[in-house]
């Protein structure tokens, strides 16, 4: 009776087991059967999005495309020419990353693409949504060759950084012939090194009660950098010199400092994350020595070096890869990717994982770069932080052609890069516009950067640029012989350029009425940017600057005493520190990719430019609209005229900045001079604004640093819904009596301006409804700017108008 007892209850068990079992393998194989759910969210403020996006035109060829990453999957893309896919014109499969570049052109023409994810059970998520996009018939030529072409073009000896083994012998009959005094150059630094040679201590790490941004810490973050490159970049100066023909000594010299140095702790003062400004100089510069002095390392010396250059590789590689392909808009990590090329090329076969290096790398070059601009060529950060990336990206560029034949100049962005020099710094011009560390920019400054560009776009009107500003300035050192001094060209005056231009990409509009001559020019710069007031282009929306005949007049206010210091911060990047309008003290969101602003209208001729901006949902408490539209009748008037709309009765200050003290003449009236130039201000409506101004900042920068601006705030009386100002700027020499008078009225739908001088004579409509009529002055317009400009002769009448409501 026991026994089937236990019978009854062991085939029991055995049952229910059985059916658990059955169970499970119908459910696994159910779970294989569905579609795994694919993540199509839009991008976000500082994410890459989708590329090509929906309708968008690919200026390269093949595009490069771009998508949002998810966790476990792997890629496959598909284009087609319908957007049925009945033809695929190409597919990939198995991509690791979010992004991809094919290896082979297509011919021009429209295109569907789509792309879908694989999970390591081999499932598909569905596939996303068809994006169409043509590919124009002038685009450049770029595939990225495939993975293991890419690697095996690469040398596999020594050296492999900004030049070949094979073409070493090229080099060295220069060094013997035309190149000579560069190559004397190189020696005589090399004696200088060894009569001095840099120290190789460690250097030290942060006290453990140091105030991270302080003046103590700023101290030790950038003399570790200095410190770095001091040691390690003689050392490649000394074995590049060496490779040329140059004496034994400099070789061994350079090995000593090698050796010294890979005695530091990777992840100690000179880690990348511990300190990047001392990391990646030391990454990059270590490379460059141990490839260039390789042949005079033994096998166990080779070995310490690739250990040091393993955690150091791996510690940048982590940290940008897969990110930087998804949110590529961080500062460093913008030169950071292509040093970390560098470390890869140089320990290619000899390190685990620098392969990785090298092909992440170079698709982050052909996906998601250059991040601060488009194809127009402006910069979001500004002039100094374009000059210093873009100095540093020309390496890279070397490397590239050398070690793996790709043409960095061959991207449609540096067919444009110089004409942002160029129209932002006109010759003779000081102050480099919107961005950090700009303020006191001169145009001579861009000489080095621009010299190289001209060179390799064979741009003749960048080489006439830098021909104005005393002639073309190549790179010194190794960089600048193995570049073989800059090729030949023509310079080309730009009398066939329009005098004014949009970046539209950077949202930024640079107004003139020279590109000769800064000193005989008026400027003014604007900017309503898709960037937003994220990373060190953190000037808010709709802000402008002016320029007259050599002076700063209307300027964005402030001095970096320290990167992120409080005064940086809450002074810097607030909106109350450049020329634009607070909405009950609140500016607009601080440094943030959210802050968008966008240049819906622009319009350049000889005689008048018109260029508008929306910034409304900028605010930190959005408004529904600001719409600024900036008018240029060129060179004695500038109109700003603003729309503002906030969600409740509110306040509205106006502010100015400007570097002297601004005379105010009464409710509407102010004057603002620096030495023998003024602008003259008039603020038409709204009247009765409460004025005032003051000489110090909010907060005030460290005691260290004395410079004061001055600051005017124009306040509205009353609490309103909407508000429109518009305020009339004229900018002229002292002894030039010319003066522009105007007068606003009001009629139904808008404003009527009228303002003349010398003969000249100006009638704007302004409205102030989108959908009303206003007529005036024989003029009708619907929603837009309309202008008419009279002349004294008898030329017939000049009639503009512009679409920029802001609703667009």
């Amino acid at each position: 009776m026991k026994s089937k007892r236990r019978n009854f209850r062991y085939n029991s068990f055995r049952n229910v087991t059985g059916m658990l079992l059955v169970s499970l393998l119908l459910a696994a194989a159910s779970a294989q059967d569905q579609t795994v759910k694919l993540d199509q969210r839009p991008a976000e403020p500082g994410e890459w999005g989708y590329r090509p996006a929906a309708g968008a035109v690919s200026q390269v060829n093949p595009p490069s495309f771009s998508w949002r990453p998810q966790q476990g999957l792997t890629w496959e893309i598909e284009c087609a020419q319908d957007m049925k896919f009945r033809k695929i014109e190409y597919r990939a499969k198995n991509m690791e990353f979010n992004v991809h570049c094919p290896p082979r052109t297509f011919e021009p023409g429209t295109y569907t693409w789509r792309y879908r994810g694989k999970d390591k059970n081999g499932s598909y998520t569905n596939w996303s949504r068809a994006r169409n996009f043509i590919i124009a018939d002038d685009s450049a030529t770029m595939p990225l060759p495939a993975r293991e072409e890419l690697i095996a073009r690469i040398p596999k000896s020594h050296p492999r950084l900004f030049v070949r083994p094979e073409n070493l012998d090229r080099l060295r009959k220069s060094a013997r012939g035309k190149m000579k005094g560069e190559y004397d150059v190189l020696v005589k630094e090399c004696e200088r090194l060894l009569a001095g040679p840099p120290a190789t201590k460690e250097p030290p790490k942060y006290p453990k009660d140091i105030v991270r941004g302080g003046d103590p810490w700023r101290k030790i973050w950038w003399g570790n950098r200095t410190y770095t490159i001091r040691a390690l970049n003689a050392a490649a100066t000394l074995a590049f010199t060496r490779l040329l023909g140059g004496q034994e000594k400099y070789g061994a010299e350079a090995k000593r400092i090698l050796l010294e140095c890979a005695k530091w702790d990777p992840v100690g003062s000179t880690g990348y994350r511990y300190n990047d400004e001392a990391g990646m100089p030391y990454n990059y510069y270590f490379s460059r020595t141990y490839t260039f002095v390789n042949d005079l390392l033994s096998e166990d010396e080779k070995e310490i070096c690739r250990k040091v250059m393993k955690v150091r590789g791996d510690e940048m590689y982590r940290h940008l890869c897969p990110r930087h392909l998804r949110r590529p808009y961080g500062s460093h990590a913008n030169r950071a990717w292509h040093f970390l090329g560098e470390v890869g090329i140089a320990f290619l076969g000899e390190v685990e994982g620098a392969e990785d290096w090298v092909w992440f790398t170079m698709n982050v070059f052909y996906n998601v770069y250059p991040v601060w601009s488009d194809d127009d060529g402006g910069w979001h950060e500004g002039s100094s932080y374009w000059s210093s990336y873009q100095g540093r990206f020309t390496w890279w560029a070397d490397v590239m052609r050398e070690a793996m034949g790709i043409d960095a100049y061959d991207k449609p962005f540096f067919s444009k890069a110089g004409y942002y020099a160029m129209y932002l710094l006109p010759p003779g011009k000081v102050g480099g516009g919107f961005g950090d560390l700009t303020a006191r920019r001169t145009a001579e400054r861009n000489v080095p950067l621009v010299s190289g560009f001209a060179a390799q776009a064979q741009n003749g009107h960048w080489q006439w640029y830098v021909e104005q500003l005393g002639g073309p300035d190549p790179a010194d050192g190794y960089i600048g012989f193995v570049r073989g001094g800059l090729p030949r060209v023509d310079a080309v005056p730009p009398d066939d350029l329009p005098k004014s231009r949009l970046f539209a990409g950077t949202g930024q509009a640079y107004l003139n009425t020279s590109l000769t001559d800064a000193e005989n020019s008026v400027q003014v710069v604007f900017k309503s940017s898709p960037f937003g007031t994220q990373s060190h282009g953190y000037e808010a929306n709709n802000s402008f600057l002016l320029w007259a005949y050599g002076k700063r007049l209307l300027i964005r206010s402030g001095y970096r005493d320290s990167y992120g210091s409080k005064h940086h911060k809450e002074w810097m990047w607030s909106t109350r520190s450049v020329n634009n309008i607070t909405v009950n003290g609140r500016g607009q969101g601080k440094r943030t990719a959210k802050a968008r602003g966008k240049i819906v209208a622009f319009k350049t001729t000889p005689t008048i430019d018109i260029v508008v901006g929306e910034a409304g949902q900028a605010y930190e408490t959005p408004l529904e609209r600001f719409t600024r539209a900036v008018i240029f009748v060129k060179p004695e008037l500038i109109v700003v005229y603003d729309r503002l709309e906030a969600k409740e009765p509110s306040t509205y200050e106006y502010w100015l900045h400007a570097i002297n003290k601004f005379d105010v003449q009464g409710r509407h009236k102010i004057q603002v001079r620096n030495n023998d130039v003024v602008c003259d201000i008039d603020f038409l409506t709204p009247s009765d604004l409460s004025l005032r101004q003051t000489n110090q900042y909010d907060p005030n920068p460290r005691p260290r640093i004395t410079l004061r601006e001055w600051h005017l705030t124009a306040t509205t009386p009353e609490k309103s819904k909407r508000m429109e100002f518009v305020t009339l700027y004229h900018p002229h020499k002292v002894r030039d009596d010319i003066s522009w008078r105007g007068t606003l009225r009001s009629v139904p739908g808008g404003y009527v301006l009228t303002a003349g001088a010398s003969g000249k004579k100006l009638t704007a409509l302004l409205p102030t409804d989108d959908i009303k009529t206003l007529e005036a002055a024989g003029m009708t317009t619907t929603g837009a700017i309309k202008l008419k400009l009279e002349h004294p002769d008898d030329q017939p009448p000049q009639i503009l108008e512009l679409q920029g409501n802001g609703r667009q």
